[in-house]
């Protein structure tokens, strides 16, 4: 994955924009969280929700990046978001990892399903 570039990054989330599309989204500290850093071991998971976007932004947050989808009946947002690339030339892949590499938060989007 490539350290996000805000102008490429915003390009590819236009793409994706006035589209019933397929949208991934977790968050996780880690198992590792709970011992290490006496945090509850937290998350949310979902795979494969069909939106269609009419707004797509994304912004700088310090050294991270938030990403905003506007749909029908609100909001979807990531943010800690720090890497990204194309995957199979038309998935875009989304990530915040901490500063030890581990991943902490995923947003996808596909005009197709993702694998199950």
């Amino acid at each position: 994955m490539k350290q996000i570039n805000l102008k490429q990054v915003q390009q590819l989330l236009n793409s994706f924009l006035n589209k019933t599309v397929y949208i991934h989204l977790e968050t996780t500290n880690g198992a590792y969280a709970s011992h290490l850093n006496k945090a509850a071991n937290v998350g949310a998971f979902i795979r494969n929700a069909k939106v269609n976007l009419s707004h797509c932004t994304i912004v700088q947050d310090k050294d991270t990046y938030r990403v905003g989808l506007k749909m029908d009946n609100g909001w979807i947002y990531a943010e800690g978001i720090t890497h990204w690339e194309l995957y199979e030339e038309t998935k875009l892949l989304m990530a915040g990892h901490d500063p030890d590499g581990r991943l902490m938060v995923a947003l996808q989007l596909s005009e197709t399903p993702f694998e199950n």
